[in-house]
């Protein structure tokens, strides 16, 4: 009989801690708090909002997993600035499992791209062509050696490097986060000379159309290399 009202109360507990949580952001968001702000203490949010302190704990740890609140010393709980790249860094890949939730990713990759080429030909620096014409030709000098590794890590430089351009934070840390993801799930392989040779191609024309401010051409550029993954995301 007490095993099953604690199995009972566990998920009432979880399901007030969930909801106590999303009071607390919605607080924090409405009231502006900033960065270091002392929230209150976990004592004061069981008072205030008339819950246990095992409900107040649960909730706090939900908000701080997040990174919107952390625990300090003599203070309580104070205000934290989420790190969103961090957090869909360690998100996705638990999330992304089956096919579908793949395929779904590979799509936003390819958008991604697609979406960040007009910036990167509108904001490019001298500094950053010419580091994409470095890269490009480290690649020509791997185009006879059988250095899988070393391809995928010179091509994830290369679009690393582009969406920098972009000078968007958000737009880089998102593509970097998901070509490693793409590069874990792919496996090892090796490219034949002609495929090298296209690859290579491929992004010296890119970094061309970019370095010319044509945005046409880069936008064409940028869809052939991607087309091999929408093919593969895409459902049968």
């Amino acid at each position: 009989m007490y095993d099953n009202i604690c199995n009972m109360a566990e998920p009432l507990q979880n399901s007030m801690a969930t909801v106590l949580a999303e009071k607390i952001r919605r607080r924090i968001m409405k009231e502006q708090l900033p960065e270091g702000h002392v929230f209150m203490t976990e004592g004061q949010l069981a008072e205030e909002y008339q819950v246990s302190r095992p409900i107040v704990r649960e909730a706090v740890s939900r908000l701080r997993a997040l990174g919107i609140l952390d625990v300090r010393q003599r203070k309580g709980l104070v205000v934290q600035r989420p790190d969103l790249m961090q957090l869909l860094s360690d998100s996705i890949p638990l999330l992304a499992v089956s096919e579908q939730e793949q395929r779904e990713l590979g799509m936003l990759r390819y958008v991604l791209e697609i979406g960040a080429i007009e910036l990167a030909v509108k904001y490019a620096t001298e500094d950053q062509l010419d580091r994409l014409d470095l890269i490009v030709a480290e690649m020509e000098q791997y185009l006879e050696q059988e250095d899988w590794e070393q391809e995928i890590e010179l091509d994830l430089a290369f679009h690393s490097l582009v969406l920098e351009m972009t000078n968007s934070v958000y737009v880089a840390g998102m593509q970097q986060i998901l070509a490693k993801y793409f590069r874990n799930i792919s496996g090892t392989g090796h490219s034949s000379s002609d495929q090298k040779s296209r690859i290579i191609w491929e992004h010296s024309e890119l970094a061309a159309a970019i370095r010319n401010r044509d945005l046409e051409h880069a936008r064409v550029m940028i869809r052939m290399q991607f087309q091999g993954l929408v093919s593969e995301v895409q459902p049968e």
